[in-house]
């Protein structure tokens, strides 16, 4: 029988169906497998001595962020920070032929006898049948979002979703329920992924059969909870939620909250303030009475529905953005004089997570009160 303890580790790696890449401190790659090479056409002679951002794998993530400056690769990351990924992450890596391939990544340091970091690991397979059912699963959740408001109204609705995945759990809906009235729904399903997003499109299907119910926005509350929770109830999950109606003729919005952010109300000056509401979260429990909150609106307001993947983003040494951070961001960045730029909001996000992607999705909804 022979020996497997003679067997080379270069040929335990080869064996993988996993491709694997060593590169130095300075990311230059010192090791690439031969599953490394069937992934991606590369050849071991094409790469080695090379750096990935040589016009080699150039990895993009799945909004075509260029990932291989230093502050965005995953692989440098893990070696100044001395930390192995614990979930994969999604990239898009370019083969020997140019075309974009999909792929799940881990990343590790590596270190010496001595505890010094001396390198990095990086550990992929293709992604390509996962993504291929995710882009579909996306095109469906995209039609669920729904944003129905008439032209040359007094008030501009914004709707803003950056999911975390390809497809997400946060789910949004707008629709003009009678003249000068306006329903609209933002939820957040727990956790990511295909599970929360298909949890959103029955979303989407409870709120086309309820939405009329808005006229009374915790009775709406109340048939969502009943409904989901009937669904999940042998699940571990549930939705945060805020829903109601926003009346014109009144300068008012009222609505009712299941937990999740509070809205925040701005005026013209920059001064704003959040709206105390409280509820629990959807589908925790069949039997739970909403409250109705309202808030009072004026020319030349804004007022902000968030899903909580605005706020709760943690800093290296722990502490939590929150809504005084989010605000910071916003009044630095020039609103309300200015429109929100998603794109700027969420590198400084990224800035202050310290981090290459959002950890959760990202919902935000803006409706400005331009004039009466």
């Amino acid at each position: 029988m022979s020996d497997i303890s003679k067997v080379k580790i270069e040929s335990i790696i080869d064996s993988l169906s996993d491709g694997v890449y060593v590169c130095d401190p300075d990311r230059r790659i010192t090791y690439w497998s031969k599953s490394a090479q069937r992934i991606t056409g590369w050849r071991e002679e094409d790469v080695v001595g090379r750096k990935c951002c040589d016009n080699v794998l150039c990895h993009i993530d799945k909004d075509g962020h260029r990932l291989c400056e230093q502050e965005y690769c995953p692989l440098h990351r893990a070696m100044i920070t001395d930390k192995v990924s614990m979930d994969a992450l999604l990239v898009y890596a370019q083969g020997s032929t140019g075309q974009r391939i999909p792929m799940l990544v881990t990343v590790a340091p590596i270190r010496n006898d001595s505890g010094e970091i001396v390198g990095g690991v990086e550990t992929f397979r293709d992604a390509s049948a996962v993504v291929h059912d995710m882009e579909r699963a996306q095109a469906i959740q995209q039609v669920a979002m729904e944003s129905q408001v008439p032209e040359n109204i007094p008030l501009t609705f914004t709707t803003h979703y950056i999911p975390r995945d390809i497809v997400g759990g946060d789910y949004y809906a707008i629709r003009e329920l009678d003249e000068g009235a306006y329903g609209l729904i933002l939820a957040d399903v727990m956790g990511h992924g295909l599970a929360a997003a298909f949890y959103t499109i029955h979303l989407s299907s409870l709120w086309d059969r309820y939405c009329s119910l808005l006229e009374h926005p915790e009775e709406f509350m109340n048939k969502m909870n009943r409904e989901l929770a009937r669904v999940v109830k042998t699940e571990v999950s549930f939705a945060t939620a805020i829903s109601g109606i926003l009346e014109m003729d009144s300068h008012l919005f009222r609505f009712s909250s299941a937990g999740g952010p509070e809205p925040i109300l701005m005026h013209a000056d920059g001064t704003w303030h959040s709206v105390k509401s409280s509820g629990m979260p959807l589908a925790l429990l069949e039997a739970i009475d909403y409250q109705e909150f309202s808030i009072n609106v004026h020319e030349g307001d804004s007022l902000l529905l968030l899903s909580d993947g605005a706020l709760e983003i943690k800093n290296a040494a722990g502490q939590l953005l929150g809504m005084e951070g989010l605000m910071h961001i916003l009044k630095k960045q020039g609103y309300p004089e200015t429109k929100i730029q998603m794109e700027t909001l969420e590198e400084e996000l990224l800035i202050y997570s310290n981090a290459i992607r959002l950890e959760d999705d990202l919902t935000l909804i803006e409706i400005r009160f331009d004039k009466y």
